[in-house]
């Protein structure tokens, strides 16, 4: 798994003609796990690492900082937390979703600055069980070039994390989109990883579910209305 996923990282690059790549280091098991992949493919001189906070927990900062020291990385920090708020302030109001949103969107922004200034790919950090049930921000953190674990359930993503020596810390850390204070992926979808990878990977081998119909009726609802998250714009055909 881990040797295929890092020859694909190096031929995207390479189709592409770009000479690296450039992603967000949010603090989290799933950026940590693609950064290790991308050094592998890439080296890490081509390899850069944004800290992007936005008004965020101070510890998130700390993990993404601890997995860049760990790694070797070579970083650097833009904190958007200002754009974001002078943003708001010629904005109309909105929900807290609709605010929390724009973060990722001006991650998005700045990585693609950085990509366009070195000729670098962006690279997404989004999981299977993230992508099937749309737990993303379009045109967010779904806004990316490349996505290298896309295909790997969370439960895959901890073992190759155990594999490829990510610290203890950030694999059980509590997995979090940071969008507000407090909030956890689990807490917001309401419902584990765990039962998450079980429903979606009976769903996509067509097995028997075994969660509650009320669970398994919650994820395939979530699933039919993200599709335009995953699909992309849709084109009206002449």
């Amino acid at each position: 798994m881990k040797n295929k996923i890092i020859s694909w990282i190096k031929q995207q690059v390479k189709n592409a003609g770009a000479k690296g790549i450039v992603m967000g280091l949010s603090g989290g098991i799933d950026s940590a796990v693609v950064a290790a992949l991308c050094k592998a493919a890439v080296g890490k001189n081509n390899l850069l690492v944004f800290y992007l906070p936005c008004n965020s927990n101070i510890q998130d900062l700390k993990d993404a900082k601890l997995v860049a020291r760990e790694l070797g990385l070579k970083s650097k920090l833009v904190d958007i937390s200002g754009v974001y708020n002078n943003f708001l302030k010629i904005l109309p109001g909105a929900s807290s979703l609709a605010k929390a949103n724009l973060k990722p969107r001006l991650r998005m922004c700045a990585l693609y600055y950085f990509a366009n200034k070195l000729n670098y790919l962006v690279c997404g950090t989004g999981n299977k069980s993230e992508l099937l049930v749309g737990y993303f921000t379009k045109y967010g953190d779904g806004g990316v070039d490349i996505l290298p674990i896309a295909d790997l359930f969370k439960r895959q993503v901890r073992k190759l994390a155990q594999e490829l020596g990510i610290p203890e810390k950030i694999i059980t850390k509590p997995p979090t989109a940071g969008l507000w204070q407090g909030q956890t992926d689990e807490g917001e979808m309401g419902i584990t990883y765990n039962e998450l990878d079980d429903i979606l990977d009976k769903f996509c081998n067509k097995h028997l579910q075994a969660a509650s119909s009320f669970k398994v009726d919650k994820i395939m609802k979530m699933n039919k209305n993200s599709e335009h998250k995953r699909s992309g714009a849709e084109i009206c055909k002449i």
